[in-house]
C-alpha cells in the first residue's frame, strides 16, 4: 500500500514470489494526513489533538480509499494469488483497516479483530523504540511518539464508526463501497474458511 517514494525510499525485501502488486494511497498535502502534519509541526503537540488527526486519517481510510481497498481484497479472493503479503510503511495504519475489514468480512469475533490489531504494538513499538527515545530525550511526552508510531483502539474505531455510518455493515461497505458482491463475499469465505 506504499507510495511511490515510500517505495524508492525503502525498497521491499521480498522472498521470490509472483511480481508485487503496488496498491498505491494517493496521499499528499491536501489530502487527509495534512491534519496530522499540521499537528507535528506545533512547537507542542496536544496528545488529544494527535489522536483526533489520527482517528480522522482512519476514517478516511474507511471512506475515502475504497479503490484501493477494492483493489486488495479483489486479490484476496484470488486462489492463485495466495498464499498473501501485504504491507504499507509501518505495516499498522493502511494494513491495519485492510485486515480488520477483512477479518470482520469473515466473521471473526470483534474482540478477536482488536486485539489482533493491537498487537501490533507488541511489535512496531519496540522497533521505533529508539526514535520515540529520541522524542523523549528532546523533551517530548512518552506518549505522543507512541501515538504516532504505535496504534490505539480509538483509530481503529474510528474507521469502523465510519464505515457503518457509510454502509451500514461490513457486507454493505464490500458491495456499495468496494464493489464486491455477495457471490465474491461468499467465495472470499470459502477461501479462507472452507466450504460450510
Amino acid at each position: 500500500f506504499r507510495r511511490d517514494e515510500e517505495r524508492v525510499e525503502n525498497p521491499s525485501r521480498l522472498p521470490q514470489a509472483n511480481a508485487p502488486q503496488v496498491i498505491p494511497f494517493s496521499i499528499g498535502p491536501d489530502r487527509q494526513d495534512s491534519e496530522l502534519h499540521h499537528v507535528l509541526q506545533k512547537p507542542q503537540v496536544d496528545e488529544a489533538e494527535l489522536g483526533n488527526a489520527m482517528k480522522n486519517i482512519y476514517r478516511a481510510y474507511a471512506r475515502d480509499f475504497t479503490g484501493a481497498y477494492a483493489q486488495f481484497l479483489r486479490l484476496c479472493s484470488q486462489a492463485d494469488q495466495l498464499p498473501l503479503l501485504f504491507h504499507c510503511a509501518a505495516g499498522k495504519d493502511r494494513t491495519g483497516w485492510a485486515a480488520a475489514a477483512l477479518l470482520t468480512l469473515l466473521g471473526v469475533p470483534e474482540d478477536k479483530v482488536y486485539e489482533d490489531y493491537l498487537r501490533s504494538n507488541e511489535y512496531i513499538l519496540p522497533a521505533y523504540k529508539k526514535v520515540i527515545d529520541q522524542f523523549v530525550e528532546k523533551g517530548v511526552d512518552r506518549q505522543i511518539p507512541e501515538a504516532i508510531f504505535g496504534v490505539r483502539k480509538e483509530y481503529l474505531d474510528a474507521a469502523f464508526d465510519e464505515m457503518k455510518k457509510k454502509y451500514g455493515s461490513i457486507e454493505k461497505y464490500f458491495s456499495e463501497g468496494l464493489g464486491i458482491g455477495d457471490e465474491q463475499q461468499q467465495a472470499i469465505r470459502e477461501l479462507y474458511l472452507g466450504s460450510s
